[in-house]
């Protein structure tokens, strides 16, 4: 059985076959998912799991260099969007890594998507919880 952190099998091995720059979304229940982007849809029930925790784990076994969100995530929803924030600076400081952050309208938002090696969706039902990381290296 795998030691690490992360468990689910699709995200593992999305993990393990990223590139970099390659971008991976991580979204709340609602929204829409191209067709062609691979979606892996981890959602039980309402707020489960919630987007703060699957970006946690995520963050585990991925190494990020930027990162992508609606603009108004930090307005319409800011207790999430600063707990998003500060997860970011515990990785940051975890891996010695400074990581960009780019605001973009919710419609380019879901416009970027588009690009997305993979979308996971969590069942988190806050507005605009929504995020799009940008793969880096390790070295």
């Amino acid at each position: 059985m795998k030691k690490s952190t992360l468990l689910n099998a699709d995200i593992a091995y999305l993990t393990g076959t990223l590139g970099h720059t390659d971008e991976v979304t991580i979204c709340d229940a609602g929204l829409p998912i191209p067709e062609h982007v691979q979606r892996i849809d981890l959602a039980l029930t309402r707020r489960v799991p919630s987007f703060l925790d699957t970006v946690r784990v995520y963050l585990t076994d991925s190494q990020i260099e930027g990162v992508i969100m609606a603009e108004e995530f930090a307005t319409v929803s800011p207790e999430c969007h600063q707990a998003l924030l500060e997860a970011l600076k515990q990785e940051e400081q975890r891996c010695g890594k400074t990581f960009s952050i780019q605001y973009v309208s919710h419609e380019a938002f879901k416009q970027r998507t588009d690009n997305s090696r993979a979308v996971i969706r969590t069942g988190e039902c806050t507005p605009y919880a929504n995020v799009i990381f940008q793969t880096g290296v390790v070295f």
